[in-house]
């Protein structure tokens, strides 16, 4: 049966942008607030006399590895560790789709465990439980639920960018207002207050999906007899491709190590050395999280123009090459507060203006390579494995996402232009190695 088509799109389409939303409004709410949470309230809290089921244990295997460790690297390893865990589950969550579940089961299965995990921190002795009830239900979620935006278009329909992009303004639409919601209530409120609202907002991304099912089509899983036959190797060309979106996701690593600083050691900057006020009023720190995802609604019809403008001209810029740009264009964001906090006084706090300026250029190196990426994975992957190689992509972003754990640590060990410096040539370096190996990638994984 032909899909229905909504503003060029399958309906599909907005039925995954809007359970999408809702989901990522959860996340960032919860993760706009994490950081500060732990760093005011509940290492503290933890060490004390409050009741926290394996923190003590926690602590003590990390600083058995890391040494003794200060409340503020403390909470950056856990939020390293969480957010990587986020993205290393995916991996076997596309297994599991493809295998067992099917992605539509193991999408739902996702959302009740990231809703339990939202309303579990509500209870400081329960934690670490919140965090690993989120992290398996992310795991089911993250890779199946990207995995159908492709899975809506047939082979070579020129849609499928255009999707991707739409999709992931939809990831920030949900990333914008929770900063306002969650950390508002949080901050002002109390914390619980905050991660009841990214709870509510997961279970209505759940309702969404659940209700829009119809609008996706036939599910695709089909669950394997047990005499079936044993699919044929992968081709020569299926190899290369693996093997280049091998390459693309390791260099892959350092871009997101740098880029989660935004809510680890960049939350904390915002917090305590960026002044907020604005006609006399001081506005949240954790507002900071929704310039990310307000500069995209920004940026994304002008990259799309400029694309279209190029593509109008034979001139379209390959994959590759855009996310080595965007790596770049992160990097280069880190001079701006380096410039900032240069010529400042010790305490003195800079105008928030600075910090969106960075914002600003972080975001639009995040639009040159993380939908590019997704896109990437989805045309070029062999179709029985489109699952596992979207959680191998998400796995790139576990490594990246504990080690901005790790060098968030040094943060109050290091002077902050030090610090600054550090992300920018690690950026940088990262986009100058995928344009080095830009021929053999681009060889690997097509024209694109």
């Amino acid at each position: 049966m032909k899909k229905k088509n909504l503003f060029g799109h399958p309906i599909g389409l907005f039925v995954l942008f809007f359970t999408e939303m809702w989901e990522r409004f959860s996340y960032y709410g919860m993760r706009a607030l994490l950081v500060l949470y732990m760093t005011q309230h509940l290492i503290q809290a933890a060490q004390t006399d409050t009741i926290v089921f394996g923190f003590a244990k926690l602590q003590s295997g990390l600083e058995g590895l890391f040494g003794p460790l200060s409340t503020q690297a403390l909470a950056s390893q856990i939020y390293g560790l969480y957010t990587g865990l986020v993205y290393f589950t995916p991996l076997f969550g596309g297994i599991l789709a493809d295998r067992i579940l099917g992605p539509r089961k193991s999408v739902i299965l996702g959302s009740v465990l990231m809703a339990i995990g939202h309303f579990l921190m509500a209870a400081e002795a329960f934690f670490l439980l919140a965090l690993l009830f989120l992290i398996l239900g992310n795991g089911c979620f993250k890779a199946n639920i990207s995995t159908q935006v492709g899975s809506l278009y047939p082979p070579g329909d020129l849609r499928r960018d255009g999707a991707f992009t739409i999709f992931y303004m939809g990831i920030n639409l949900g990333a914008f207002f929770s900063p306002l919601i969650c950390g508002t209530l949080g901050q002002r409120y109390g914390w619980h207050y905050g991660f009841g609202a990214a709870g509510i907002g997961m279970l209505l991304g759940l309702l969404i999906y659940l209700f829009g099912q119809k609008y996706l089509g036939e599910d695709q899983f089909v669950k394997p007899a047990e005499n079936a036959i044993v699919p044929a190797p992968l081709t020569v060309k299926e190899w290369q491709a693996l093997g280049g979106l091998t390459a693309l996701a390791v260099l892959n690593i350092l871009f997101w190590a740098v880029y989660e600083q935004q809510g680890n050691t960049l939350q904390l900057f915002a917090e305590h050395d960026t002044d907020w006020h604005i006609l006399g009023w001081e506005m949240p720190s954790t507002w900071f999280q929704s310039l990310n995802p307000a500069f995209i609604f920004l940026l994304v019809p002008l990259i799309d123009r400029v694309s279209r403008h190029h593509a109008s001209q034979g001139r379209q810029s390959s994959s590759v090459g855009k996310m080595a740009f965007g790596s770049i264009l992160l990097g280069a964001s880190f001079l701006i507060l380096i410039f900032a906090i240069s010529g400042s006084e010790t305490n003195q706090k800079i105008s928030f203006l600075w910090l969106a300026l960075c914002t600003l250029i972080y975001t639009l190196g995040e639009l040159y390579l993380s939908p590019v990426g997704l896109s990437l994975v989805s045309k070029v992957s062999p179709p029985r494995l489109v699952g596992m190689l979207m959680g191998m992509w998400f796995l790139s972003t576990f490594f990246g996402n504990y080690l901005s754990g790790y060098i968030g640590s040094f943060y109050e060990q290091m002077p902050k232009q030090d610090f600054f410096l550090l992300l920018a040539v690690l950026a940088a370096g990262t986009g100058l190695a995928i344009f080095a190996f830009k021929p053999l990638l681009k060889k690997a994984v097509g024209s694109d």
